[in-house]
């Protein structure tokens, strides 16, 4: 686990089997709060009257109903900003964001720039700010999001980004999916010690309840297939899989996506 940010506190509301609705806290301005993707609103509103909270603003990284079913019972509680990527299959009322935006919460003393993530959706974006970075479901500990409007080329790409950012950069993704996740990039890099200790104590997080998030990037490089497509020891493997040699990283990116799509 990383080490937390002075300035923000962040914390995981659960939501259905493995969601996590992602709640930012300001140090400068306690009792308000930003909330990343809520695909529920009940569990929310409980939350922050249990709490003390007040609303102040929401982050939608895509359109799927499991990541924006709650805005609309949020804001009719709380009228607060919703940003989102510029999709008509947003909630009405979003304000759309695009590569470079920089959203501002003056009230709270924190700013988000917003980055463009194609690849699990055609319009999937990202918030990056104050060493933290809400990926929604393109990046997820040990694994990547499923390519449901992107190409691999997109999707490729929007990892390779991500991996760029400072190593200390921790992630918060939207799934509950590390423990198998890991099964796979085992079965990918067996030799991976740094996969295998990781896989030990997501065991023992999970075993006691805890969620196994946020991850940093750091760790990511070296556990993450998808992030190690120019590895030998991944591509090998991708290679052996498709029974010849695939020239480019975004190939072998492609292959392994769809090893992963069919793994148990």
């Amino acid at each position: 686990m990383s080490k937390p940010n002075p300035a923000i506190r962040v914390r995981p509301i659960r939501a259905f089997a493995d969601n996590y609705i992602w709640v930012i806290e300001s140090v400068a301005a306690p009792g308000r709060a930003i909330v990343v993707d809520p695909g529920d609103a009940d569990p929310v509103d409980a939350d922050f009257r249990s709490q003390h909270i007040e609303l102040t603003g929401i982050l939608l990284t895509h359109h799927h109903p499991d990541h924006i079913g709650g805005v609309a019972g949020l804001i009719a509680r709380t009228p607060v900003p919703v940003f989102g990527p510029n999709d008509p299959r947003m909630p009405a009322g979003t304000r759309p964001v695009g590569d470079g935006s920089v959203i501002e919460f003056s009230e709270m003393q924190l700013s988000f720039e917003t980055w463009a993530l194609p690849g699990h959706t055609a319009s999937h974006v990202g918030y990056i700010g104050h060493g933290a970075l809400f990926c929604g479901d393109t990046l997820f500990s040990a694994g990547c999001g499923r390519l449901f409007e992107g190409s691999p080329e997109e999707m490729n790409a929007s990892l390779s980004r991500l991996a760029e950012l400072p190593p200390e950069t921790r992630v918060y993704c939207a799934h509950e999916y590390t423990a198998a996740n890991l099964a796979f990039a085992l079965a990918v890099d067996p030799s991976n010690e740094s996969a295998r200790r990781y896989d030990a104590a997501v065991a023992a997080w999970r075993a006691a309840g805890a969620p196994t998030l946020p991850s940093t990037i750091a760790l990511e490089r070296r556990v993450n297939p998808f992030l190690r497509c120019a590895s030998p020891a991944v591509r090998e493997a991708v290679e052996s899989r498709a029974g010849h040699a695939l020239a480019r990283s975004t190939e072998v990116f492609a292959e392994l996506r769809r090893w992963k799509d069919g793994f148990r």
